[in-house]
């Protein structure tokens, strides 16, 4: 025993005298780490035929022991401690990071995966690392009895000071320090690997109360480290025996996690997360069968045994790795009824590769139909985000936007850069970069089908066109390429047949200078409203907006190709030219004088129930109609926030009445001749209840509107008697 803490000669070395000068084959300088020493730290010199083991007891005091070549020198198991701010981190990653925690499976499988990538890589170069053994796998070992689940790979494993890097400390990352490596020396075609070790290791204390690694490095037949901790924020190492490559990690469950030692549980969470994870993943399955004959048939009445075999449990078949022309319609087919659980073929199916700023592949499905979530929110599950073939999850609402939901399919990104959780995807601008690629190829494809199988496109927007069309409101990026995409049904079409605004611009008149367009709750409410009336009489086409998301679009959409939008609810029409304009400019004063005294009136009347009456140039046959403000909500608005239950402001709309309507005219007259007449009163009440009905609104007084019609066909009926 000596003590290491005296001061050095003048080249820095320490001489230690050991046992006698003798025994040494000759003096070697050894330089001793000034740094504090724990004990059971070890620092081993190679000396010309022997080797020099320096122990510390203390942070000061040292054995020294001479080996000579040959000797096996075993390491005493040490205690560490975590860095000072790893503890907060552990309790970070058990009790708050992943919010499921069979996540703590996949992460260990991802694990093994990138340790057989590195293997398999450095095999290449160096035939050593196989060790006779070509045939790579990760085996999950479940054993009731002893309460604990082993996750076991013949990867690359790690040396001990790998250990103390990659898990000792968190922050490392043994898979960045190698892909590191690789690209300091240049090399192209390496594997993809997972990364994060560190991290996705410790999510291991989520089920497990105790975790032992147990790993030796493939292709170095030395003692293999065993480390071990309970996640107090210490941990043991110690050298080990083990014969073959690779790493176990032996989880020592808790009593409420032994649920993850049931076969069926684990078969679940390896399709669920590791099903395409390139090398088998396999388990010991034991089955109760009948013994067998020579023949190979059961043998009746025989007592049944147990026999053992080892099956794999993913499929290993992530179809869109592979190129386009190697796979058949059936098997896009099969995939897309077995991720979108839809028993109908997909309508178009969308694989491709992105490659420069962000890589990824992608392989998307547009169903035939609607799903069945496609408005269930809270249950709906989108594109699945897989990073290198494993699973990450099936709700990043930042991978594709909402208007899009419809879409089914696989996004595999090979360089997405994640934070220290897989599972909770943080705002980051390589997804960002992904949903922008994914959505130009989107669009782009439903483009080219417009253009080219017109009636494929049409099948599609009757499906989805009124989710299609929540991307005008609300993705301004790719508002253009989505007013391509609209249909709409308009008083030029049959019903069922739709116009494009590109042919409705194309096909207007040259007297027409805006598009217009009425909405309501479908075609056959709106495609005799008195609106149109004039429209119809200058052969101004107008579409029919009859989605409720329509009322948004339009908010969104407010021209196409330097043409204003408007609608024939709101606001005044100015459908005339300068020309007619001019020629009728006479009249309407004329006009207006004639009626300035039944407006007022009328006015007078309906005070509490519109804001103001006035003469319409959009009437042509009915009496009168109702209009909302330029800016104002149309009744269309209003039901549709009734709906919704939100509260409606209160407004009041405009009355338009028809001067060349007759009833306008005999009420004119029996003004002039008696403007105290009470009928005048409950003629102006049912010119309101009239416009209501029209829009479609309900009247106030349903009774009172009935007992007037009554008296009127009363009165008519005797005038016709009379006449008999």
């Amino acid at each position: 025993m000596f003590s290491p803490d005296f001061e050095p000669d003048s080249r820095g070395c320490i001489w230690l005298e050991m046992l006698s000068r003798s025994e040494l084959p000759y003096h070697s300088p050894v330089i001793l780490s000034r740094n504090g020493h724990t004990p059971g730290d070890r620092q081993i010199y190679a000396l010309k035929n022997c080797s020099l083991v320096i122990t510390f007891i203390s942070a000061k005091t040292a054995t020294a022991e001479l080996r000579t070549k040959g000797d096996t020198i075993p390491m005493a198991k040490i205690t560490k401690h975590f860095q000072t701010e790893v503890q907060q981190l552990l309790d970070l990653v058990i009790h708050s990071l992943y919010s499921n925690r069979d996540i703590f499976l996949r992460e260990l499988i991802s694990n093994a995966s990138d340790a057989i990538d590195k293997a398999r890589f450095e095999s290449h170069t160096n035939q050593a690392v196989l060790e006779n053994n070509p045939d790579w796998k990760i085996k999950l070992i479940p054993d009731k009895d002893a309460g604990t689940l082993t996750i076991s790979d013949n990867g690359i494993g790690m040396g001990m000071d790998e250990v103390e890097a990659n898990i000792g400390t968190i922050a490392q990352s043994g898979t960045r320090a190698f892909l590191q490596n690789l690209k300091d020396r240049n090399i192209k075609d390496h594997p993809e690997l997972i990364g994060q070790f560190g991290v996705g290791f410790y999510a291991s204390f989520m089920a497990a109360d105790k975790v032992t690694l147990i790993t030796r490095r493939a292709g170095e037949k030395t003692a293999a480290t065993r480390w071990e901790s309970v996640g107090d924020g210490t941990y043991t190492m110690e050298e080990c025996a083990k014969e073959t490559r690779g790493t176990d990690v032996i989880l020592h469950l808790k009593e409420e996690m032994r649920e993850y030692l049931d076969e069926w549980r684990l078969r679940s969470i390896v399709m669920k997360y590791s099903d395409y994870v390139q090398y088998p993943v396999v388990m010991d399955i034991s089955r109760e069968e009948l013994p067998r004959g020579i023949d190979g048939k059961p043998i009746e009445g025989a007592e049944k045994i147990m026999k053992v075999e080892e099956e794999t449990l993913n499929s290993m078949k992530a179809i869109w790795t592979r190129s386009k022309n190697e796979i058949t319609e059936e098997e896009y087919n099969e995939f897309y009824k077995h991720i979108s659980h839809d028993f109908n073929k997909p309508f178009r199916t969308i694989h491709y590769a992105a490659e420069g700023t962000s890589e990824f592949k992608a392989l998307l499905y547009i169903p035939e139909q609607k799903p069945f979530d496609l408005f269930a929110h809270e249950h709906r599950k989108g594109v699945q985000l897989y990073v290198k073939r494993v699973f990450i999850t099936d709700k990043c609402e930042n991978l594709l936007p909402e208007y899009l939901r419809f879409v089914k399919g696989v996004v595999d990104s090979s360089d997405l850069p994640l934070n220290v959780s897989r599972e909770i995807l943080q705002e980051d601008v390589q997804i960002k970069r992904i949903q922008k690629n994914l959505v130009g190829k989107i669009l782009g494809t439903l483009t080219e089908m417009k253009e080219k199988t017109a009636d494929d496109y049409l099948k599609f927007y009757k499906e989805f066109g009124v989710v299609l069309k929540e991307g005008i409101h609300f993705d301004y990026a790719n508002r253009e390429k989505l007013q391509e995409l609209l249909l709409f049904e308009s008083t030029k079409t049959d019903p069922g047949a739709y116009v494009s605004l590109k042919t409705y611009v194309e096909r207007m008149p040259a007297s027409q200078k805006e598009v217009y367009y009425i909405t309501g709750t479908g075609r056959q409410a709106i495609e005799n409203s008195p609106h149109l009336e004039i429209c119809r009489k200058k052969d101004f086409e107008v579409l029919f907006l009859t989605d409720p998301i329509d009322e948004w679009v339009v908010q969104g959409l407010t021209e196409y190709d330097g043409r204003k939008l408007k609608s024939v609810l709101k606001g005044e029409l100015e459908v005339e030219t300068e020309e007619e304009k001019k020629e009728k400019e006479g009249k309407k004063e004329e006009t207006r004088k004639q009626y300035l005294g039944l407006l007022e009136f009328i006015k007078d009347k309906l005070a509490d129930k519109v804001k103001e009456v006035r003469l319409s140039n959009r009437l042509t046959d009915s009496a009168c109609c109702l209009v909302a403000e330029e800016f104002g909500l149309d009744a269309n608005m209003e039901r549709i926030l009734r709906a919704m239950n939100q509260d409606v402001p209160e407004s009041k709309r405009i009355l338009e009445l028809n001067p060349d309507h007759t009833i306008m005219q005999i009420l004119n007259k029996l003004f002039g001749q008696d403007s105290g007449n009470a009928k005048l009163a409950d003629y102006c009440e049912m010119l309101y209840d009239q416009a209501l009905l029209t829009e479609g609104s309900p009247i106030p007084d349903p009774l009172r509107f009935t007992r007037m019609i009554s008296e009127l066909m009363v009165f008519e009926g005797q005038s016709l008697v009379e006449k008999d």
